[in-house]
């Protein structure tokens, strides 16, 4: 399959190609599946992989070539392989993933991905999302052990309450919010609770937000701009569009 117009820009801006092989899956929920891959030496290529690395998978529909990305779990570079979750939905990944079987391929393309942690290291961690950015959040919870983490992740189905999060009981807090009003109601949520638990002092904390990209505008805006959390502390990714 070629990659249409969007890949030759991606060759531009040198991204890299590369084929993963399917070793594994498993149905986590009804609505989560975790599809296991042989890296075809991407982790070797980039000399191993850092918190939220991602990757832009290729799918085709209709004939014609479309990229999403996915975040990389559990990369082992002694290995070369890692993990993909998806949070199932109707679209063309989800097909995919509900079939993926050991021996199937998958073109990928590394381009645009990037993870600094500010310097000093975060006190505390403030974490937005959902079943889409759980793999990143998880990869952040991992990167940053014993670091007291409060974390909102937007809900759709009853099965998103059984998501695999990496929860250390002694210092994360987890609150879960039913999606309501195209991402309105996790907004208010987050607007609710947060400045108390900045303080006053907002300059030792790290808020990643990561949500479907108005919901993330609304809150990155917010954070930045009326709770004075510095740039360097903040980071905000639109992981997908509302219809």
């Amino acid at each position: 399959m070629g990659h249409g117009w969007e890949g030759v820009v991606l060759k531009l801006l040198r991204g890299r190609d590369f084929t993963f092989t399917v070793t594994g899956a498993e149905q986590v929920t009804e609505d989560f599946r975790r599809v296991t891959v042989t890296d075809g030496g991407l982790l070797a290529a980039t000399g191993g992989a850092h918190p939220t690395m991602w990757v832009r998978l290729w799918f085709e529909r209709d004939g014609k070539p479309h990229q999403r990305g996915y975040t990389l779990v559990d990369p082992d570079p002694a290995t070369g392989t890692f993990t993909l979750e998806f949070a199932l939905h109707d679209g063309t990944a989800s097909d995919w993933a509900r079939a993926a079987r050991p021996g199937d391929t998958m073109d990928a393309t590394l381009q645009g991905t990037r993870f600094t942690l500010p310097d000093p290291r975060p006190e505390r961690l403030f974490l937005v999302g959902d079943a889409a950015s759980l793999p990143a959040v998880n990869s952040l919870l991992d990167a940053l052990p014993g670091t007291p983490a409060t974390i909102w992740c937007e809900t759709v189905h009853a099965s998103d309450e059984k998501l695999p999060f990496r929860l250390d009981a002694a210092h994360h807090t987890l609150h879960t919010v039913p999606r309501r009003d195209a991402g309105a109601h996790l907004v208010s949520e987050v607007k609710a609770a947060l400045p108390g638990l900045l303080g006053d002092d907002p300059s030792d904390a790290y808020v990643w937000i990561a949500c479907d990209t108005v919901t993330t505008r609304a809150l990155a805006s917010y954070v930045r701009k009326e709770l004075a959390v510095p740039k360097d502390r903040v980071e905000a990714l639109g992981y997908w569009r509302a219809d």
